[in-house]
């Protein structure tokens, strides 16, 4: 690994930046080593997570160290992965490790090691901040044009289906100061009929959880015709139960009649707290208010996508301050223990109620909650699930935990 000072001024941010612009995704892990050193590190090995959110796996390249993937749950670096915070570990005597999160807005993409003399002071993780920032949307651009994370973060392969249905979510997260939206998808690497979308365009904030019925590539084929029409009828300005009538009409149109999709849209003011949604087919969406579960108006839903024959009811609530809204398909609730168990709403409730309490990020709230949904089946989803939670925010908290 190159000691040699990183740039004319020994500015190590400018100096990464500035050998960025050309930078092809294969070298970020050797570039990042060497500039580095700037900052006072020995080594340093950019991490990021797998599409399950389980291991934090090495990037390698020339002059970067070896090192094996590490588990998010049980680990230092999974602790930065998980609060979202840097963490700092050795330097007795031997050489001090500093973890830092790396992150592209609120999206959690894995961490940053850096290895550092026992004596370094703490000024390093304050200069670490934007170096890792940095980092993170160098991983974010490259891998817009590049295979090589998209092939590093599979531990094994994806389906067909699922390789689909990635390419077509957003980013997991999104965080402002008045609203954070997470989810989550399982099995993560042979998903097929679930999916999510959302759309934050102030003041309104739209979101939709779609599951299509049936398994693998027809699924997924359908739900990706289902996605194109929902973005296409939100980015024309229309309401809600005119979205749902064009996703209705697209997949009926398109797929045999035994094809469906069932769904829930839903759009938030921030700035009023009002929640909109249209139910078609769907489980009716869950408010977590205080600690405590709150229902919805009762809200009669319409048949699902593809099979209407009648416009959707359009619903409404008023959210409070610090309200979690959670969306969700069947796959979360129906899942089932090898005992017969379903996994059930109030279980779903009570572990988003308590994570609420624990003052757990929302990112760190559906990581948690999908694994103990797999955890119920042992594993073995019997059919897809996916989550997305909103939490809404006056913005006058004093702190965005993301």
């Amino acid at each position: 690994m190159s000691t040699r000072p990183p740039g004319p001024d020994g500015d190590p941010v400018r100096s990464l930046l500035h050998v960025s612009h050309n930078l092809p995704a294969a070298r970020l892990g050797t570039v990042v080593a060497e500039h580095a050193a700037g900052l006072g590190a020995r080594e340093a090995v950019v991490y990021l997570a797998d599409y399950a959110q389980h291991v934090l796996l090495p990037v390698p390249g020339d002059g970067v160290p070896d090192r094996q993937p590490v588990t998010i749950d049980g680990s230092t670096a999974g602790r930065a992965f998980r609060r979202v915070v840097p963490v700092r570990s050795g330097g007795a005597e031997g050489p001090a490790r500093l973890w830092m999160p790396l992150l592209d807005g609120a999206e959690r993409l894995g961490v940053l090691e850096l290895v550092l003399d026992a004596d370094a002071g703490d000024g390093v993780e304050e200069e670490a901040r934007p170096f890792a920032s940095l980092v993170a949307e160098l991983v974010v651009t490259r891998d817009a044009y590049s295979d090589a994370f998209a092939r590093l973060r599979r531990r094994t392969p994806l389906s067909l289906a699922a390789e689909i249905q990635w390419d077509l979510l957003p980013p997991l997260t999104y965080a402002s100061d008045r609203v954070v939206i997470t989810g989550a998808l399982e099995p993560a690497y042979e998903i097929g009929g679930d999916t999510f979308d959302y759309a934050a365009n102030d003041p309104l904030v739209d979101l939709m959880v779609l599951d299509a019925v049936g398994h693998g590539l027809p699924a997924a084929l359908l739900a990706g015709a289902a996605v194109g029409a929902y973005r296409h009828g939100r980015r024309r300005g229309l309401e809600l139960p005119e979205i749902a009538a064009g996703m209705d009409a697209v997949i009926a149109g398109q797929f045999p009649a035994s094809q469906f999709a069932t769904a829930a849209l839903a759009r938030l003011d921030k700035r009023t707290g009002l929640l909109q949604w249209v139910n078609c087919g769907h489980p009716e969406p869950l408010i977590v208010r205080d600690g405590a579960l709150v229902h919805p108006p009762s809200c009669p839903p319409a048949r699902p996508l593809g099979l209407q024959s009648a416009p959707a009811e359009l619903c409404t609530t008023q959210l409070h301050p610090g309200d979690r809204v959670v969306l969700y398909t069947d796959g979360v609730v129906e899942a089932r223990s090898p005992s017969g168990e379903f996994f059930g709403e109030e279980r779903l409730a009570d572990l988003v109620v308590r994570a609420q309490s624990a003052g757990e990020p929302p990112p760190e709230t559906m990581r948690r909650l999908m694994g103990s949904v797999m955890q119920h089946q042992a594993g073995q989803l019997q059919d897809d699930a996916s989550i997305v939670l909103v939490e809404w925010r006056t913005g006058a908290e004093d702190r965005l935990r993301l």
